[in-house]
């Protein structure tokens, strides 16, 4: 497959939530999720990112690139035997197809699938390519980046234990790693939320939904949001 041939059937859309823990992003999910169509799961350990790593390996060195434009045939006595015959963009679409198929495992009806992962701040110079090939090879993908108020989520949780000076410079560097993202998005295939401004205020979500151009119900997102989540026994983000 080139570039140019159709992409495997799956999902219409795909959606990613941007994040760090201890957030609100399991109940952001949780809301995403009681959508018609929606299929958003939890975190997967950055594993799309490895896949990410793995097809950057091919897709981005230099021998492998020069022998592919060149496309002079190698033998098997040539040390990059065979790197001419590489397709990176079949190669990415293969991953992405596995990775939907295998991880994600959308239900039958999904229209928009994806994931939300708190591991971004760990490969923050990595995260050009990581954009790059999501937007490349997950039809329609869109991304909602979610932050906290960082006292509220240095008191919360894991980070709780840590030495505050310690969370606050990681924090800030997620979220700087959250803005370069942004810069390699067109505008309309991001929007920024922060917890504190949607917590507890169901119409403070009316935004989101224009922008993913679903219909908003204020009742029904508020019995969403008020829903005890499983993970913390609460009402609340933590």
């Amino acid at each position: 497959m080139t570039d140019t041939d159709p992409q495997p059937a799956g999902p219409e859309a795909h959606l990613f939530i941007v994040t760090y823990g201890r957030s609100g992003s399991t109940l952001l999910q949780n809301l995403l999720n009681s959508l018609d169509g929606y299929c958003i799961r939890g975190e997967n350990n950055a594993a799309l990112m490895h896949l990410c790593q793995t097809w950057a390996a091919v897709a981005h060195n230099e021998v492998m690139r020069g022998q592919r434009t060149e496309g002079t045939p190698t033998g098997p006595d040539h040390p990059w035997y065979g790197a001419e015959l590489v397709d990176p963009g079949a190669f990415g679409r293969a991953l992405a197809h596995s990775f939907t198929r295998e991880v994600l495992r959308p239900p039958a009806g999904t229209r928009v699938a994806g994931f939300k992962e708190i591991r971004f701040r760990m490969f923050r110079p990595h995260l050009e390519h990581y954009v790059g090939f999501i937007t490349r090879f997950f039809p329609g993908a869109r991304f909602i980046f979610n932050t906290r108020d960082h006292e509220a989520v240095a008191r919360s949780g894991w980070w709780a234990q840590m030495d505050p000076q310690a969370v606050r410079a990681e924090l800030e560097g997620a979220e700087e790693g959250f803005a370069r993202m942004r810069g390699c998005l067109e505008p309309d295939r991001y929007i920024e939320m922060h917890y504190d401004d949607y917590a507890g205020r169901p119409e403070a979500l009316r935004g989101l939904f224009e922008w993913l151009g679903e219909p908003f119900d204020a009742g029904h997102v508020a019995r969403v949001i008020d829903r005890r989540l499983t993970h913390t026994g609460t009402r609340t983000a933590e």
